[in-house]
């Protein structure tokens, strides 16, 4: 039937809303039973034709997918989170928050990367600095006043990535943090904010009392250009300890660069390259933070499959626990 609705010129959004890829198998609902309540798992994001099978009943185009996706994602046993990618690209409306947010349970949680333009010293397509980098009015207007007013209780935090260049092109890492704070000061009180900085040089006591004193919340990230997890949580020292959330992302393995991981997962439908060390890591922090509540959110490319690297990092948590 698809194929003929194609054929005369209906597409895949007029073959029937996606579905989830139910009925899950026992073991996967054990899983989501056995998971704290206060660990929230997801993905980075939730658009993926290759999915078909693992979160999805039939296969869909990854436009079709954003649109008209999230909601058999949400019925996902394990998947209490997602992480809104797109906004790093283009600020989305206020309108599509909020339509996501009438697409997942009242328990569900996103995490919001802010637009890139406010997290990166320099524009892309352009030469020279960037006029909008760490611009308070435009960040307060574009892209907190939507996510906030769209997602309301659904919103984990608006994430700040920043790259691993922002230290050389700020000067260093003091002009780099007096910047940061006088953006933060102007920004709308109250956030919820998070903080991935993937430069190791600035990280450290001076940039954790930044983040803190805006009640601030670290994110800790598995990615080449950081440290370990311990490395970085002891980096954070009471800024993470006092955040009202854990937060972390399983973004990418050793030895490989972003498009590289792309050509060498795609359709990320299957785990290529496991990290055994990156999995214990996260499940053994999770165990260390005990009642706190926990968001942890992972890429296709960490180990191939996001959705696949999150029923293992579970299994590995409830093993450590003592439930799996």
């Amino acid at each position: 039937m698809p194929g003929q609705l194609r054929m005369f010129g209906l597409g895949e959004e007029a073959a029937g809303p996606v579905g989830p890829a139910a009925p899950w198998p026992d073991a996967l609902l054990r899983l989501g039973e056995d998971l704290p309540r206060t660990v929230r798992l997801g993905t980075s994001s939730w658009s993926f034709p290759g999915w078909e099978g693992l979160v999805y009943d039939r296969r869909a185009s990854a436009s079709v997918l954003a649109r008209h996706g999230l909601g058999a994602y949400a019925a996902h046993p394990l998947f209490r989170a997602v992480g809104v990618d797109r906004s790093y690209y283009a600020p989305p409306a206020v309108e599509v928050f909020a339509d996501y947010a009438a697409a997942v349970p009242d328990d569900f949680r996103f995490l919001v990367k802010a637009h890139g333009e406010v997290t990166s010293p320099s524009s892309r397509g352009r030469a020279g600095s960037n006029p909008r980098f760490l611009d308070a009015d435009y960040a307060a207007e574009e892209v907190v006043g939507p996510a906030r007013a769209g997602l309301g209780e659904k919103l984990a935090a608006i994430l700040f990535q920043f790259p691993s260049h922002t230290g050389a092109a700020c000067g260093g890492a003091r002009p780099f943090r007096r910047r940061l704070e006088g953006f933060l000061e102007r920004l709308p009180a109250g956030g919820p904010y998070a903080f991935e900085v993937r430069a190791a040089n600035l990280l450290g006591p001076p940039l954790a009392a930044v983040v803190e004193g805006v009640g601030g919340i670290p994110c800790l990230s598995v990615h080449p250009s950081l440290p370990g997890l311990g490395e970085q949580r002891a980096a954070w020292g009471d800024a993470f300890a006092r955040a009202p959330l854990v937060l972390a992302r399983w973004m990418l393995g050793p030895g490989l660069e972003y498009r590289a991981a792309v050509e060498r997962y795609r359709p990320f439908d299957a785990l290529i390259d496991v990290d055994p060390h990156a999995r214990a890591g996260l499940a053994e922090l999770l165990l260390a933070e005990g009642a706190r509540p926990a968001l942890v959110l992972v890429n296709n490319k960490a180990e191939g499959s996001a959705p696949r690297s999150v029923e293992a990092l579970a299994e590995a948590l409830c093993r450590r626990k003592g439930t799996g």
